[in-house]
This record gives structure tokens, sequence and C-alpha cells, in this order.
């Protein structure tokens, strides 16, 4: 593995462990307002990223197949939110922020807060993995400058996603310092995904147009499940619109540029 490569599937663990740090300089409970900003925020990235460092390269991969070259990128992106719809189903979790709904567990809230976003970075930590193993083969529509801005993207949105999970711990009286780990741990199977991925590169690179939708479909299964819900819902949603916007602008231009 390079350097680049290992500097890459970290970025986005950075991510999550410097928003998990705000505990340290935040008051024990994020504002409401503060809230809905970094979710949507967050949502306009993993919008923006989904499409320019994912789904764009799956179109340009299958464009040999010609008028079916949309085939790769619809399948894998279906399959990709069923995916994720398949563990949202059978893992016991919390959405992040609403109310626990019923007696389909008995975990604490706190676990099945962490367990929810951990569940959420598997395809944020494979699309890493895949754009840097489509990278690695040569010879595909996939550059290093777009899987570092794909890896910075990711990172930026992991940065209210930190948070998100350490502050309300920390509001139901944990230590600062276990809220801080509780946030980092969080996070810790995102660059285990990537490297899963990286591993299984030889078998990755074939189909590497299926994949790239796949984990296009599942970020997009967590948008608008968890993230578009919690930025509409209550008080503050046109703060949350303008930060979507605002993180889907910084997202296309870190892909372009670094194109």
């Amino acid at each position: 593995m390079t350097w680049e490569v290992a500097q890459g599937i970290l970025i986005p663990f950075l991510g999550t462990s410097l928003g998990a740090a705000m505990v340290f300089f935040l008051k024990k409970q994020i504002s409401g307002r503060l809230q809905k900003v970094l979710t949507g925020f967050a949502a306009g990235v993993m919008v923006a990223a989904s499409f320019w460092s994912l789904l764009q390269p799956a179109l340009e991969g299958s464009a040999a197949m010609g008028r079916l070259a949309f085939l790769p990128a619809a399948v894998g992106f279906l399959i990709g939110i069923g995916f994720l719809l398949a563990l949202d189903l059978l893992t016991p979790h919390m959405h992040m922020d609403r109310q626990d709904e019923g007696p389909r567990t008995r975990l604490k809230r706190t676990t099945k807060l962490i367990l929810a976003v951990t569940l959420h970075n598997i395809p944020e930590g494979m699309a890493v993995g895949v754009v840097y193993a489509g990278w690695l083969a040569g010879g595909t529509t996939v550059t290093q400058a777009g899987a570092l801005a794909l890896a910075l993207g990711i990172a930026i949105q992991n940065f209210p996603e930190g948070a998100i999970v350490s502050m309300p711990l920390q509001a139901e009286g944990m230590p600062k310092g276990k809220t801080f780990w509780m946030g980092v741990l969080s996070g810790v199977v995102e660059p285990l995904a990537a490297l899963a991925t990286l591993l299984a590169t030889s078998a990755v690179v074939p189909v590497l147009p299926y994949l790239l939708a796949f984990a296009a479909g599942a970020m997009m299964y967590v948008v608008v499940e968890e993230l578009i819900p919690e930025m509409s819902e209550g008080k503050h949603d046109n703060w949350a619109t303008v930060a979507f916007s605002l993180g889907f602008v910084v997202m296309m231009i870190l892909d372009v540029a670094l194109a």
C-alpha cells in the first residue's frame, strides 16, 4: 500500500475524530439550529460526492457498452440502496435524531446512536476503498486526485457526524473523554471497510462501475433515510437547506478542481 492510499483511507477517519473532539470546545448540547446546519451540510456533501466521485466515473467506465452504458450504474445503485435497506431492517439501531419508536431492542439509547452512525460509515469506507482500488489498477476513469477529493469530501461530512455522536452522549452525563472516544470509535469501521475493499482489488476492478454505483446508492440511502428527514423536521429547516446547498457546492468544487 502506498503512502497516498494510506493517507486517503485515513482522511475520513480524521474528520470523524475532529468532529468528536468538539465535546471539549462546545457546550453540553448542540443547539437545534447548529445540528440542522451540520446535518444539512453533511447531506449536501454526500449527494455531490455520490454523483461526481462515484456515479460519473461509473458511467464513464462503462461507456464502451454504448446505449447500455447506464446499466452497471443503475444496477449497482439499486443494489447499494437494497444493501443499506437490509442492514437498516436487520440491525437494531435508532435513527440519528429521532426518539426510539418501540421495543425493537433493549440496547441503551446511546449504544444505538453509535451503532446507527457506525452502520452508515460502512458504505463511505467502501466508497473510498473502491476509488483507490480503481486508481491503483490504472486504466480506469478514477484518478488519484478524484480519489483524494472523495476522501476529503467524506472527511468534511464526517466532521459534523462525529460531533452529532459525541455531543448527545455528553448531554446524557457521560464524561467528555469517554464521549470523545465513543465518537472516534464510531468512525473506525470506515478505514477498515476501505482496507477490506482494497485487499480485494483484483476482484473489484472488473466490476468497478457496479461497485462505484453501489457505494453511491448506499450513501444516497443514508441521505434520504436519515439526513433529509432530520434536517427538514421542526424549526430552522431553512438553515439546513442553505447548509445543504453549501455542502453540495463545496464537494462539487473539490471534485472538479482536483480532477
